[in-house]
């Protein structure tokens, strides 16, 4: 009879410690690892801008990295214009509305993957909305001389 109930308790420790293993290591079939977290990274390349800021550079972020010269600046301009259900590398709308001015010959091409979606976007500071545009990613990219 002292036996039997050892027994008993003892099964009964046994199936309360594999109730409270994970479904997976109770079946013997591996837990998936958990997937990579997005990466946050950019190339930035940038042409006539008048200043120092010409040339190919990677930006990572999430944590900071790369050769952009104002890597930490840049991932927190980043974080400040990424809200959800908008996309900070937006074209100009079509139908916009924009001065008629001209902000210089620079040009910016962004591409990469950005909170886990691609990007591909093209800059100029061909009139205001497009040296607006420019400006919001300042220091992504880099601050004009013209």
């Amino acid at each position: 009879m002292l036996r039997r109930l050892a027994l008993t308790a003892s099964v009964a420790v046994s199936v309360a410690a594999l109730s409270t293993l994970p479904a997976a290591a109770q079946t013997g079939t591996p837990t998936p690892a958990p997937a990579p977290a997005p990466v946050d990274r950019l190339t930035v390349t940038v042409t006539d801008s008048g200043g120092a800021g010409d040339g190919t550079y990677v930006l990572k972020c999430h944590p900071t990295g790369g050769n952009h010269p104002e890597a930490a600046d840049a991932c927190a301009r980043l974080d400040e214009v990424t809200v959800f259900g908008t996309n900070p590398f937006a074209p100009v709308p079509r139908d916009a509305m924009c001065t008629m001015q001209y902000g210089g010959p620079a040009t910016a091409h962004i591409r990469g993957t950005w909170a886990g979606r691609p990007v591909d976007a093209r800059y100029s500071r061909t009139d205001g909305c497009q040296i607006s545009r420019w400006n919001a990613l300042v220091p992504v990219l880099p601050a004009t001389s013209a």
